[in-house]
């Protein structure tokens, strides 16, 4: 909790110093985008009350997961664990992008009318608790160690902020670290209302996956300043921005243009 209040405070004052774009919705959005939260963390505390951490200790204690029965060096095991917890992460998003019944659940965070640092924490209850028994299913195949676990959460946290966040990079900066990471132009791409540009840079965190298997898009067609964020059929501020929009969503039917 300390790691994610510190990093939202961080990525919130740099794009406020540096915006790539201007927000015409500006900070409109944010108590719909950080209510979610909240309700996301009651349910996770709720359903889950060890989340992550606790199927990772289970699985360590049990000898589950590929990890547990290798015994490979700490480090070969961290390097690993993170890099297969990330491929799944990838692998859950290149569905709920192609998943019809998927899709109305992860259709919440596209619609989000701007794109800054609050976009990357505005995801729907049942996709939340759909993502965590698919994180968990990962565990128990990879058995990662609990510091692996620990690692990863911090830094797709801290990375989904990142590369949601309105914020400007230097555009040889951005150039060299999209090589090893998402970046915010890179991942801006993903919320173009262009079908062909959504289903495109789905990772959070690493930019391997995206290259290796074809869907990598270096800029939008329009232009990062004159591009479209959000999704074609989703422009009623009302619906998008509202806690009650947002909750019933996927629920309801494509609202008009």
């Amino acid at each position: 909790m300390g790691a994610f209040l510190g990093l939202f405070g961080l990525f919130a004052l740099l794009e406020s110093r540096r915006p790539r774009r201007n927000l015409v919705l500006g900070k409109g959005r944010w108590p719909g985008n950080l209510l979610i939260v909240l309700i996301n963390s009651f349910v996770v505390r709720l359903l889950f009350p060890g989340a992550a951490i606790a199927v990772a200790i289970w699985a360590q204690s049990h000898g589950w997961g590929l990890l547990n029965f290798l015994q490979l060096p700490w480090a070969v095991s961290l390097v690993f664990s993170l890099l297969a917890l990330d491929f799944v992460i990838w692998l859950q998003h290149l569905a709920m992008h192609h998943i019809p019944l998927l899709w109305r659940l992860h259709r919440v965070h596209h619609a989000d009318l701007e794109i800054d640092v609050s976009t990357g924490l505005r995801f729907h209850p049942l996709e939340i608790v759909f993502s965590m028994g698919i994180k968990f299913l990962a565990i128990l195949a990879i058995g990662p160690s609990v510091a692996a676990v620990i690692l990863f959460e911090v830094i797709l946290n801290a990375t989904s902020m990142f590369n949601h966040s309105n914020l400007k990079l230097p555009l040889k900066l951005d150039s060299f670290l999209r090589l090893f990471l998402v970046t915010p132009d890179m991942h801006r791409v993903h919320h173009s209302t262009q079908v062909r540009e959504t289903n495109s840079n789905f990772g959070f965190n690493l930019p391997w996956w995206d290259r290796l298997f074809g869907t990598y898009r270096a800029q939008p067609e329009l232009g990062h300043e004159s591009m479209e964020i959000g999704l074609s059929e989703e422009r009623q501020q009302t619906r998008c921005a509202t806690l009650q929009g947002i909750l019933l969503m996927p629920f309801q039917k494509k609202a008009d243009n």
